[in-house]
């Protein structure tokens, strides 16, 4: 492996998309790399927005997925964003993931549906399962749980009821 494939690979080294937001004044830390390569930045939710339009305009113009997370137990809850660069061109595309990290108690973050609209489900399945609130968000609400259930399900401090209700069983 040459110099340049082991900084790519060095979670001190400024990626190439860390140091344009930089340069363009974009608050953000970076957190290396992931085991394909692919730089990881930390993101405040209220940076958020402004970053995402700003990696849109750079050129990642697809949302690949968006996935939330609980980080510890009373901890952190992570939304997590995969961004591709679809080019033309036949090479391999270009990716970054993003990480929002929010408060349990306040788990608010601006919603880049009208950045992408493949945001639409991902960020309600985070909403329904985590209780993460994405704000801007035309219409979030449950989508895998019933309107009437109480907690986030894929939060560790979760308590799971001890009934079952059977619906639409027969």
């Amino acid at each position: 492996m040459n110099t340049a494939e082991k900084d790519k690979f060095n979670p001190d080294t400024r990626g190439r998309i860390s140091a344009w937001l930089t340069k363009h004044k974009f608050s953000h830390r970076p957190l290396g790399y992931d085991y394909r390569g692919v730089e990881i930045l930390q993101v405040k939710a209220e940076e958020w927005l402004s970053i995402a339009v700003a990696l849109y305009a750079y050129g990642f113009n697809y949302l690949r997925s968006q996935c939330a997370y609980d980080a510890t137990p009373g901890g952190s809850l992570v939304s997590v964003y995969h961004l591709t660069q679809m080019r033309d061109q036949p090479n391999q595309p270009e990716e970054i993931c993003t990480k929002v990290f929010v408060s349990r108690a306040n788990p608010k973050i601006p919603s880049v549906y009208w950045v992408w609209k493949s945001a639409d489900f991902q960020e309600r399945e985070s909403y329904d399962m985590l209780g993460i609130i994405h704000r801007g968000h035309p219409y979030l609400r449950r989508i895998l749980m019933p309107e009437s259930w109480i907690g986030w399900p894929l939060r560790k401090d979760y308590v799971v009821p001890n009934f079952y209700e059977l619906q639409d069983a027969y």
